[in-house]
């Protein structure tokens, strides 16, 4: 078989050397304006960013996350869910605390922030990581035999899926009337038939309002 010499590679053209070197120089023209633009806010008016513990009650149940000029931002209440067996997990709370003075040696908070404040922060990588970290601290002081379950926060309203206790029915309210019945004889010092001892269910409340 013939030998095939190699294709030498075509150089670029000088017009496409110059053109791709104008494109990477316009960029770095534009990201130099923007951070020197940055440099002229004041450090008062931007948001440090800072995301650190701030205990509440305990440690690790707390975390303070700058989001607003001069220090302000949101002060999440962490809590836990344990009412599955062997089980620990986060129980988000959007209702945020204000946070005041974030910046400084002593934050302190009261009120409460906007909820869109609390989903705004929890599309944050550096906040999700720290709440996964303070967690599963909290779940071993808490539960420190229940295994820790991470579940992502809600980033939107309709993400946020409330705690709802079930309801307790009005018959579950009404003492079984057997059980009245024998605790009356027991006052009255009357004798108790073995028929007082059969169970029986509430009778049902008649229909209408």
């Amino acid at each position: 078989m013939p030998h095939r010499q190699p294709r030498l590679k075509t150089p670029p053209r000088a017009g496409t050397v110059r053109a791709s070197a104008r494109r990477c120089l316009s960029r770095l023209v534009l990201a130099a304006a923007l951070v020197s633009l940055a440099g002229c806010v004041p450090a008062a008016r931007r948001a440090s960013g800072w995301v650190y513990p701030l205990p509440r009650h305990q440690p690790n149940d707390g975390l303070a996350v700058v989001s607003l000029p001069g220090g302000a931002g949101l002060h999440l209440w962490l809590d836990t869910d344990t009412s599955e067996a062997g089980r620990c997990s986060p129980r988000w709370n959007p209702d945020a605390a204000r946070l005041r003075g974030g910046n400084g040696a002593t934050p302190s908070s009261g009120g409460r922030a906007a909820r869109q404040e609390f989903y705004a922060a929890m599309a944050r990588g550096s906040v999700r990581w720290q709440l996964r970290r303070q967690f599963a601290t909290l779940c071993r002081q808490r539960a420190p035999q229940s295994r820790f379950v991470w579940q992502e926060p809600p980033r939107r309203p309709e993400d946020f899926q409330p705690r709802i206790y079930p309801m307790v029915e009005r018959r579950n309210l009404l003492s079984n009337p057997k059980a009245v019945l024998r605790a009356e004889k027991r006052l009255l010092g009357q004798p108790i038939k073995p028929e007082d001892f059969e169970n029986e269910e509430p009778a049902p409340e008649p229909p209408g309002p």
